[in-house]
């Protein structure tokens, strides 16, 4: 309980900013699905979703690289020199490809007019993921409250300029005041380009508030050196490009399969707002699985050494499990309650959050099993597996959209991530074997389910009676944990 305590500790502390920087986002939500029609808020969407492909490929695996040597090394300084001049180069090149092709990228998206967009969010990207190297060495070194304060600050005012911009000013000359500051601030032909601007300005933040850090690099290139570097972060980044394929893809393929089969570009873009909207709403899970793999990677490589490392990491395997099967049931039986996040126009896709929730529940248990070919050195199974899924996903992507919409989607969805996990679980007990407690892990998977379709069969269109029984749902379940797990007792053990 000790070791787990600690890894507690450390989600709380790294993962907070995360967590309530994410939420705070999150609220934007609200605005833009209250200020902008659902075709507008799935251009949003989409050049978001490009921006999740990018920036994978633009850290190139080297975070977790860094982790994995920088453990190893007797030069800590060096081997971040090192690592972090590999990501200088990779942004670098990536930046000036968009600045100059910026017009042809935004053809192919099929918005000529959005060539601004375009090489706004390059250099978001190219910020967003040199930073991100420079964050992960506050991890190595202890630094949370640093940590926290720049993330923190990056969101804050990006929460800050979205509020003027456009629930201040663009409210104000929607209004029909073309008079004053807030004519001076919106442009309505600019639009949800705001939105893109004010994440331009907070990202900038985090390079200029991590001056110290850039001040006492160095370029380093040992192209020795490198070569090792790369050939271990190269499968970790196909890994992670081909987890981002199988976590977005979704959204670039609705809006073409449905323009193809339709003709209707606008009513393409709509479902794609409607769907990330709804998608939205898997956030208390999403943010949980953020926060947890802050702390959980320097963790779990911390304990490489330790004999109970297998007892260890089962242990967190099953209460990671538990969080997840309960937000689970939460979300997907107070969806009245939880509704009230996105606006009315985009209700329609109430009926896949369930679905998403739970898909995202196996994407946590994969993330939470991905550790064993990092530690075993053999991160080209993370690879095969994630290619695996992203084949699967755009093929029934591309199968189911044109029968059921965005509902093949979530279900695509779903049954890549649950065999994801299958499938690290069993290449893991064979190459790197953790005796995980499935019969634990499987029951509470099980019940999770059955308590939220029972519930969702017997819910109606009573508001009263629908929050009762996800009340009175989430209570047995709890019960359940706390028969079994007994953490109280645990606690007073201690």
């Amino acid at each position: 309980m000790s070791i787990l305590k600690k890894l507690a500790g450390q989600t709380a502390i790294y993962g907070m900013s995360s967590i309530l920087g994410r939420l705070l986002n999150y609220l934007l939500v609200p605005v833009y699905t209250s200020l902008f029609t659902t075709s507008e808020y799935g251009i949003v969407s989409e050049f978001y979703a490009y921006v999740a492909f990018f920036t994978v490929l633009l850290t190139f695996g080297l975070e977790t690289t860094f982790f994995r040597y920088v453990y190893k090394s007797e030069n800590p300084e060096k081997t971040f020199n090192q690592i972090f001049s590999l990501v200088l180069i990779i942004n670098g090149a990536f930046l000036i490809l968009v600045l100059i092709f910026s017009q042809a990228i935004a053809n192919v998206m099929l918005y000529p007019q959005y060539q601004n967009f375009v090489m706004w969010l390059g250099i978001i990207l190219v910020f967003d993921a040199t930073s991100s190297l420079l964050l992960a060495k506050l991890r190595f070194r202890n630094e949370p409250k640093k940590f926290a304060l720049i993330q923190l600050s990056s969101i804050g005012l990006n929460i800050a300029l979205n509020l003027i911009f456009l629930l201040y000013a663009k409210v104000q000359v929607d209004a029909g005041n073309s008079e004053g500051m807030a004519a001076m601030i919106y442009s309505p032909v600019i639009g949800i380009g705001y939105i893109f601007i004010a994440n331009l300005l907070s990202s900038l933040i985090k390079p200029l508030m991590l001056y110290k850090e850039l001040s006492v690099f160095r370029f380093t290139l040992d192209k020795a050196v490198a070569k090792n570097i790369l050939w271990f972060a190269a499968p970790l980044a196909v890994a992670g490009f081909a987890g981002i394929v199988n976590e977005t893809i979704d959204r670039p393929m609705l809006k073409y399969v449905l323009y193809g089969q339709t003709g209707d570009l606008e009513f393409a873009q709509a479902q794609v707002g409607i769907y990330s909207a709804n998608y939205k709403l898997s956030i208390l899970i999403t943010l949980f699985i953020q926060a947890f793999r802050y702390a959980a990677e320097p963790f779990f490589f911390s304990h490489e050494k330790n004999e109970d490392k297998s007892k260890i990491y089962s242990r967190i395997m099953t209460w990671f499990v538990i969080i997840v099967t309960l937000i689970f049931i939460v979300v997907s039986l107070e969806l009245d309650i939880f509704k009230w996040f996105i606006g009315k126009e985009f209700w329609s896709g109430l009926n896949v959050v369930p679905v998403l929730l739970l898909a995202n529940v196996f994407l946590g248990i994969y993330y939470n099993q991905s550790i064993w070919y990092k530690l075993a050195d053999r991160p080209m199974f993370g690879a095969y597996i994630a290619i695996g899924g992203a084949v699967v996903t755009i093929i029934l992507n591309y199968l189911t959209i044109p029968v059921w919409g965005f509902a093949g989607s979530a279900w695509t969805t779903f049954i890549v991530y649950a065999g994801m996990s299958v499938a690290s679980w069993y290449l893991g007990q064979r190459f790197y074997p953790i005796k995980y407690n499935l019969r634990k892990v499987l029951l509470y998977l099980i019940l999770s389910v059955l308590l939220v379709v029972i519930g969702r069969l017997i819910q109606n269109d009573n508001e009263t009676w629908n929050i009762t029984i996800g009340f009175l749902f989430t209570g047995l379940f709890a019960g359940v944990i706390l028969f079994l797990e007994r953490p109280l007792a645990m606690l007073r053990k201690r």
